[in-house]
């Protein structure tokens, strides 16, 4: 049974319409089909006993046949109501729909209420997020194997990364030089904006890479990763310039000991608040604590930011299969930040990671 298999089934089970897919993710995931649609509509739409049906830009047409996608699809140019083109095709399959589902976390209020318009009594209470993101929690083999490949291009990333620091140099020229040779190897695709933040700078856990000069003295963080076929790799390191401060040493070996303790203790079985606690213990012992301000993980795969959240609060236990990221860190303005981050998988007996650069702290420049 194929995972669209099983949503037409939920759809069968919960008396549902139409299941309407909005996020580009959870499609790429069904289909197979991978696009950023950005102010134009893509959309998949389920049903219990028809098949289904994707709608795209008409400049994306070519492309999902190409992807040996079975079903119909159905384009639309720029100057054609999208939404009324909708209506017509699932009016052909179901003449009232009435009870629908739609993902509550991706669908626009704008988008919601074009389809809307086109069925002024329909139902939109169902929420597919839910079944979506447990169907994407546990990765299979094939799954696992690409986002170990991913790892080793994170890996290759922080190599060619940590040989261009040099004091004097910017954040934005390290960042710049390490994406360029990464493309030059073929890596083509960063996962999100390349990270790198040298001495204080490094306070701010979403800043972003900028002007800074990297000085003598100093730790600088890289947070990087990148896409291989579909799937990503998030991985964060931090290293020395110089000789830091005893301060920035410090907080650099207790976030590092969190990090070790939580990933060697992580395995099936484990609620994830707990593996949060494990960390943040740590960091609160040392005095710490009040300067980690997020939480542990997040849920990884086709996207950087996942279900579920290894945080305070979440009585999910942790299965095999289930990959997350697990990042403690230390931020204290004005002096230094330190983040250190593997993306595991669980197995049958712990964890492994898809990363595997050196965590101890590595001397650069």
């Amino acid at each position: 049974m194929t995972q669209l298999d099983k949503v037409r089934k939920w759809v069968s089970k919960n008396e549902v319409d139409v299941a309407y897919i909005s996020d580009p993710k959870s499609i790429e995931y069904l289909t197979g089909f991978a696009s950023d649609p950005v102010e134009r509509i893509l959309g998949l739409f389920v049903f219990a006993n028809k098949d289904p049906f994707l709608f795209a830009p008409a400049l994306e047409v070519e492309a999902i046949h190409d992807t040996g996608w079975e079903f119909p699809v159905y384009g639309y140019l720029d100057h054609e109501q999208p939404f009324e083109m909708i209506a017509t095709q699932i009016k052909k399959r179901v003449n009232h729909p009435v009870q629908w589902t739609i993902e509550k976390n991706n669908l626009t209020i704008d988008h919601y209420n074009a389809i809307k318009n086109q069925f002024l009594f329909a139902n939109f209470e169902k929420d597919l997020t839910p079944f979506i993101q447990k169907l994407r929690l546990i990765k299979t083999a094939d799954e696992i194997e690409k986002l170990d490949a991913a790892g080793r291009e994170a890996d290759l990333a922080f190599k060619i990364g940590f040989e261009a620091v040099q004091a004097g140099r910017t954040e934005a020229e390290i960042a710049a030089e390490l994406e360029y040779v990464l493309k030059k190897k073929g890596v083509m695709q960063m996962s999100f904006d390349t990270l790198i933040q040298a001495g204080a700078h490094a306070a701010e856990p979403h800043g972003a890479t900028g002007m800074n000069k990297i000085k003598n003295n100093e730790l600088v963080l890289f947070d990087l990763g990148t896409i291989h076929q579909g799937y990503i790799s998030d991985s964060s390191r931090t290293v020395a310039v110089g000789q830091p401060s005893d301060k920035a040493l410090d907080i650099y070996k207790v976030c590092l000991d969190a990090q070790l303790t939580a990933q060697s203790q992580a395995k099936p079985g484990m609620i994830a608040e707990d593996l949060d606690k494990i960390a943040r213990d740590i960091i609160t012992k040392a005095g710490y604590g009040d300067h980690f301000i997020h939480r542990l993980g997040h849920g990884m795969g086709m996207g950087e930011h996942e279900f579920p959240s290894i945080m305070e609060g979440n009585k999910m236990s942790l299965e095999e299969g289930m990959c997350f990221s697990i990042e403690p860190g230390i931020y204290i303005p004005g002096v230094a930040g330190v983040r250190i981050e593997d993306c595991v998988h669980i197995t049958k007996n712990g964890c492994e990671p898809f990363t595997h650069t050196s965590k101890e702290l590595t001397y650069v420049g």
